[in-house]
């Protein structure tokens, strides 16, 4: 062999031993990082479960490669505020494909002060079948204070709130990322904001953050502002950062509140507090029909102490007349949807004022019956659009779900289960154009990777976890009010830890997911 021969062996040697080598590339796709900033066509390689190269790889080799040529690639979505943990603890729903096809690849579980104390115990179960998605945990409020206090209406002793203060210490030990309160619910609605204050300086200590359901998203006692207020003192007084879930102004009384709202969130973040909220993209609530309309001063102590209250006269005529206003703010009988009853399926998916007309009886009288024969949970119609899109549009927003992880075929559950980021994109990008798709984007990734901490996702980056998810421009919700069990579709490709849970439009039957600890890589 020449000398010049050899020469050239050696360098095409020596280039092939330089040539990355990746498991995964995809190529050529819109490129939407994370952080806001515009698409850009590029090639994204995954090795080892992260992100091992972004730009023009069009001389690297790879185990896989994928077309993206036309589709847009994302970090994988992450729903702040998800009702899927008792779901994916379940054999036949760990899968979480109605998550996937969203393009969700982490859900928050454990929202509204409610879920398990032992978040150990709760993991074993979430890991027990394998995940589709990844999980993180936050610590219940609601569920310790019911533990420690009961669920009477009284402020815990010092002993008591010591035991809570531990009990939280526990779960933020155990890898929790935040505390989650629900003080619109029993029992969280008998602590003052001062035990939450508390509670929040030791999550606070750790690092996490703060999530709420607040007191009143209406006028029902304090009223939404207050509500929100309320939230903001937790943020300042405990040092940490507090979100305003769900955000919303429910019914009529207190449309465009949101004006008010956006301008005391803006006040504190002038501030200098991280405070944020999140958002799904509907026009109707979901909740269970006691909570909507029964008074919380009813519920004290549980279940059998407000049977006996309905059975005194007095106080019955009392409630009652406390469910008329309850029901009035909330729009009226022909706004409320039952979704699930177990006592009686036949009524799911009907309005209570169509039940009511049917069976010749008064809507708040029906209610009272149903809710003593173990309560319909429901879809309650009471938003407005101006409020809706006040509140997308803040750059403090994310995107959430408040959805579960239904059994597909039961019940007639709030669609947002199955297409809440979806149909952001759908319809308030591409159809209405009342955000850009980068903003978008950013409320579903970055922003939310960055409120709780997630150092490592969120953002499409070299050294990030790929979880990633590759959509086209038909990515659209499919799910309604009234047939809810449909898929949303257009995610073409999506990987959760850099395995792919989604290929060609097909789930692959990978349960890539794992429970995340906040501190973990």
């Amino acid at each position: 062999m020449n000398r010049s021969l050899r020469a050239l062996t050696l360098i095409a040697v020596l280039a092939a031993c330089e040539a990355p080598v990746y498991d995964t590339i995809l190529r050529g796709g819109q490129v939407l990082d994370g952080t806001g900033s515009p698409a850009r066509e590029a090639d994204v390689a995954i090795r080892v479960g992260r992100v091992a190269a972004i730009g023009d790889l069009s001389r690297a080799e790879a185990e896989d490669t994928i077309d993206a040529r036309g589709l847009y690639v994302s970090p994988g979505f992450i729903d702040t505020h998800s009702h899927a943990g008792p779901g994916l603890a379940t054999a036949g729903l760990s899968h979480g494909e109605p998550l996937l096809a969203q393009g969700l690849t982490t859900v928050v579980v454990n929202p509204d002060g409610g879920g398990p104390v032992d978040l150990g115990e709760q993991r074993t179960a979430l890991e027990e079948d394998g995940l589709g998605v990844n999980v993180a945990q936050l610590v219940p409020h609601g569920s310790i204070r019911e533990r420690i206090v009961g669920r009477e209406d009284r402020a815990p002793s010092g002993e008591e709130l010591d035991r809570m203060r531990e009990l939280v210490r526990a779960g933020m030990e155990a890898g929790a990322w935040g505390l989650s309160s629900g003080t619109f619910y029993t029992p969280g609605s008998y602590s003052e904001n001062s035990e939450l204050v508390e509670l929040g300086r030791v999550v606070a200590g750790f690092g996490g953050f703060y999530t709420s359901h607040i007191r009143d998203e209406s006028n029902y006692t304090i009223g939404v502002v207050a509500a929100v207020d309320e939230v903001i003192e937790v943020g300042r007084e405990a040092g940490i950062t507090a979100v305003v879930t769900h955000i919303k102004a429910l019914g009529p009384p207190v449309w465009g509140a949101s004006a008010e709202i956006v301008a005391r969130i803006a006040d504190a973040r002038a501030e200098g507090l991280s405070i944020y909220a999140d958002q799904y993209p509907y026009l109707a609530s979901a909740t269970g029909l006691s909570a909507a309309l029964i008074p919380r001063w009813a519920e004290a102590g549980g279940g059998d102490a407000f049977r006996a209250r309905v059975d005194d006269p007095g106080i019955r005529a009392r409630i009652r007349e406390a469910m008329v206003e309850n029901l009035a703010r909330r729009g009226g009988a022909d706004r409320i949807q039952f979704r699930r009853f177990v006592a009686d399926p036949s009524i799911e998916g009907r309005l209570l004022s169509e039940l009511a007309a049917e069976r010749g009886a008064d809507p708040v009288d029906l209610s009272l019956e149903l809710i003593l024969q173990g309560g319909p949970s429901i879809v309650s119609f009471n938003m407005s659009e101006e409020d809706l899109l006040m509140l997308m549009t803040r750059e403090w927003t994310m995107t959430s779900s408040d959805g579960d992880l239904p059994l597909f075929g039961v019940g007639v559950p709030h669609p947002r289960s199955y297409g809440a980021f979806a149909r952001k994109i759908a319809k308030y990008v591409f159809e209405d154009e009342v955000m850009t798709l980068e903003a978008a984007i950013r409320s579903m990734t970055g922003l939310p990777a960055e409120v709780m901490g997630m150092t490592d996702r969120g953002t499409i980056a070299k050294g990030k976890v790929a979880d990633l998810v590759v959509f086209s421009g038909d990515f659209r919700d499919n799910a309604t009010f009234t047939e809810p069990h449909q898929l949303s579709s257009g995610v073409v490709h999506l990987f959760v830890n850099g395995e792919a849970a989604i290929l060609d439009g097909e789930f692959t039957g990978t349960r890539a997911g794992r429970v995340l600890a906040r501190g973990d890589r």
